[in-house]
């Protein structure tokens, strides 16, 4: 019965839901790929990225050249090495746009509060224009200078990890476009945050870290520029968003779990060890320059601190009775954050469909106009509030009552009669954000805030993070979600110390579990947040509470739709692998997912003019190759890229003059490329078909395609049920898979045991020498069996 009511509550719930208007045009199309091209203005699209590793001839004539001990222990010494200059690089990034942030805030509310004690009107104007311009200068730098820029960053980075490889989004002009973007949106006064745009920051940085710096400004060396593949730039990357959110949290483990749970598609052992020590080097960075700055040296950026909300002197205990209303903190949470990613999409979906169309002039002019909004609400609403009296002095608690004309912070004088009295919209609204989330979480300032004023900032801030997010700047929603859970978690808290009338309940607990529940409603992250939660608030004692109020506010928004990042990723034409395959993948078998289209194949010798055609006419980014038998039976060898086609075209290097083909291993001819070569530059196009010329002598050349193919593709049976296709595709980052016939025989069968390789040396059991013998006899006995094998197959046969 219980279930059946629970059922029917979940249906009414999407029934209410699926009525709020929502984008049904899709917002990109599939390539032969299977990736999404952005249908944008731009005609941009994006491409998957080459994780697996291509063991062609050339690759392996390399390994055996190059990766001796000594030179695998460079390469070893050289990731850690390039794990600490992210750290450094990300945490001095991380310092410079929090002092900037700051030091810009902190002018604007001095010049202001010293300007309204003559007269509100000129404050009211000087606030506008001060705002006006610091709102104009980011929208004019992404527009201008670095579209890619625009936004968190952080659904771009999860497609990324993920295998898809958007245009522009790891450029040099992206970090600078990144940088200085959210300096004048946040110090504008937008409701967003700089907490993404950091994520993506340290990401562009570890990219640029990993590819030598940038060509195009000449800020690049040949030194650093040891790492080419995508396998290897995804691990700097991974490291990147990791110190990302270690520096804009200060939260360390936080960082790798977030890495670990929201953006990365994969994991390794090894490449942990690598993402916690460039967290911990970010912490580092960051402590150093924050004792730095306590003395002074930094301007408005004081002993305040970073983002750390310590309320560690707050709420010691909590009863079971209290349980009920912080799952109610949840629900709303849940609800809440539900609903404000269903409204920014729509917002989103409609301004890309009919706004942003028009041109950057309308995307200048949309910001600005936002900006106006902000700051007519941010300094008129509080015009309207009755200032409240001070509360009686407490030495102890360190606050000043009101503060003084210039300065903010709790208490904040404004539009008062009386010089003891404070404002409390004011005190929310005439704040930067970090300061405003820090008088929410006070455990020491009971009273401060009342209902209405709460319930005002908590309808208007929420409207103007829908309204803003979108808009053509550096935009992030972690503080932002803190602000406005914050604030009806206190709203709960106040009806709960006025029910239950114990002591020991704060009204900044309440704050900070409503920060965490509309967080986990928005982005659907538990772990990871809940450490950051954590490690920014220090406060241990918090932590089954956050957890229970992370697991119900997640539930209650996956209900009605998915996070904000899969919601946004999934607008801009980025085609995100979920952790989990839909159900309809179960009853569809491999060959279905193929589709209609038809298989376009490579000879292994292939003439130029073929190969050109080819290109011209399709937009596979993968071709089989096809070779014959002595009986003339087709036999696919492996499967050839089109980006290394386009090198060897380039390059005319490998053009020759017979259709027969030649085998390397012979000595008749030698690789000229290594594997560098065929890497694609980061976060751009590579090589186009139309920067190759060709002459007429060049097309009716021929080229052997064996040395440049990967000769081991992964290779699945027709029937093989969709759900492992995809598991499979997404655990291994593949770009491309080979739907094959049922295969004919059996090989040899591969267990757990003959995986387990041991020196020679090392094997001095009498288990593991008997194994020895027996691999040697059942793989002659197979070979004796089929002749036309040329090695031992797969040592097989163990069960």
């Amino acid at each position: 019965m219980l279930s059946n009511h629970i059922q029917n509550g979940i249906e009414s719930a999407r029934l209410a839901w699926s009525r709020i208007p929502n984008s049904d045009e899709s917002p990109f199309v599939l390539d032969d790929d299977g990736v999404g091209i952005l249908k944008k203005n731009d005609g941009s699209a994006v491409e998957s990225l080459d994780y697996e590793v291509i063991e062609n001839f050339a690759y392996r004539e390399e390994q055996a050249h190059r990766r001796r001990k000594l030179y695998v222990s460079y390469l070893l010494v050289v990731k850690w090495f390039f794990a600490l200059l992210i750290g450094i690089c990300t945490g001095l990034a991380a310092v410079f746009i929090n002092i900037s942030v700051e030091n810009f805030a902190g002018w604007k509310y001095s010049v202001t509060f010293s300007i309204i004690q003559k007269s509100y009107v000129a404050g009211f104007i000087v606030y506008i224009l001060i705002n006006l311009v610091l709102v104009y200068s980011s929208v004019y730098i992404i527009t201008q200078f670095s579209p890619a820029a625009a936004g968190s960053g952080i659904p771009e980075i999860k497609g990324y990890l993920n295998g898809v490889d958007t245009h522009g989004i790891l450029l040099f002009r992206t970090l600078i476009g990144k940088v200085f973007g959210s300096i004048g949106s946040v110090g504008g006064g937008l409701a967003l945050g700089k907490e993404g745009p950091l994520v993506h920051t340290g990401a562009c940085i570890a990219s640029l870290l990993g590819q030598g710096g940038s060509t195009k400004y000449h800020l690049n060396s040949r030194w650093f520029n040891v790492f080419k593949s995508d396998r290897d730039r995804r691990d700097l990357v991974t490291c990147g968003c990791a110190a990302g959110v270690a520096a804009a949290f200060r939260a360390p483990v936080g960082g790798v779990l977030f890495a670990l749970e929201e953006v990365t598609s994969w994991w390794r052992s090894q490449l942990m060890w690598r993402v916690f020590f460039t967290s911990a080097i970010v912490a580092v960075v960051v402590r150093t320059a924050m004792g730095w700055c306590k003395s002074g040296k930094c301007g408005h950026f004081g002993s305040g601190g970073f983002i750390i909300w310590d309320v560690s002197d707050g709420q010691e205990d909590y009863s079971f009775a209290e349980l009920l209303p912080m799952a109610i903190i949840g629900v709303i949470g849940g609800l809440l954050g539900a609903l404000f990613n269903q409204l920014t999409l729509y917002i989103t979906t409609w301004r890309r469909n009919h706004l942003h169309k028009k041109g950057n002039r309308v995307k200048i002019i949309e910001a600005c106009l936002v900006s106006v909004l902000t700051s007519v609400i941010s300094f008129g609403l509080p015009l309207l509030r009755k200032c409240s009296p001070c509360p009686e002095p407490d030495p102890a608690s360190g606050i000043e009552c009101p503060r003084p004309p210039g300065m903010y912070g709790n208490y904040v004088n404004f539009f008062c009669s009386k010089d003891n009295e404070y404002n409390d919209l004011a005190t929310i609204f005439f704040n930067t954000q970090d300061d405003a989330i820090r008088n929410l979480f006070s455990a020491k300032t009971i009273n401060e805030y009342s209902s209405q004023s709460l319930l005002t900032f908590l309808v208007m801030f929420y409207g103007l993070a829908v309204v803003t997010f979108g808009t053509a700047v550096p935009a992030g929603q972690f503080v932002p979600g803190i602000m406005i859970g914050s604030t009806y978690g206190r709203l709960v808290g106040m009806f709960v110390v006025k029910y239950y009338r114990k002591l020991n309940i704060e009204e900044g607990t309440y704050a900070l579990l409503g920060a965490a529940s509309f967080l986990g409603g928005s982005m659907r992250m538990t772990v990871s947040l809940c450490v950051i939660m954590v490690e920014i608030t220090n406060n241990l004692k918090l932590l089954p509470l956050i957890m229970l109020v992370l697991l119900i506010s997640k539930a209650v928004g996956d209900a009605f739709n998915d996070g904000i990042y899969e919601e946004q990723a999934r607008l801009r034409g980025i085609p995100l692998l979920d952790s989990k395959p839909k159900y309809e993948m179960r009853n569809m078998m491999a060959k279905e997912a193929c589709g209609s289209g038809r298989v376009v194949s490579l000879p292994r010798v292939v003439k130029v003019s073929d190969v050109v055609s080819i290109l011209q006419s399709n937009t596979h980014n993968g071709f089989p190759v096809i070779d014959h038998t002595r009986s003339g039976e087709p036999l696919v060898i492996g499967l050839v890229l089109r980006s290394h086609l386009l090198v060897i075209l380039q390059s005319k290097v490998d053009f020759q003059h017979s259709p027969l083909p030649s085998d390397p291993r012979t000595g008749g001819r030698s690789i000229r490329h290594d594997s560098g070569e065929f890497a694609k530059p980061v976060s751009s196009k590579g090589i186009c078909l139309d920067d190759i010329h060709l002459t007429s002598e060049d097309l009716e050349m021929y080229i052997d395609l064996a040395p440049f193919l990967n000769p081991s593709p992964y290779i699945v049976p027709e029937d093989m049920s969709l759900t492992k296709v995809y598991n499979l595709f997404r655990q291994l980052g593949l770009r491309h898979l080979f739907v094959v016939p049922r295969p004919s025989r059996v090989l040899g069968l591969i267990t757990r045991k003959d995986l387990l390789i041991e020196d020679a040396e090392n094997v001095n059991t009498l288990e593991l020498q008997a194994t020895s013998v027996r691999i040697q006899h059942q793989n002659k006995r197979l070979t004796t069996r089929n002749p036309d094998a040329e090695r031992p197959l797969l040592n097989g046969l163990l069960a």
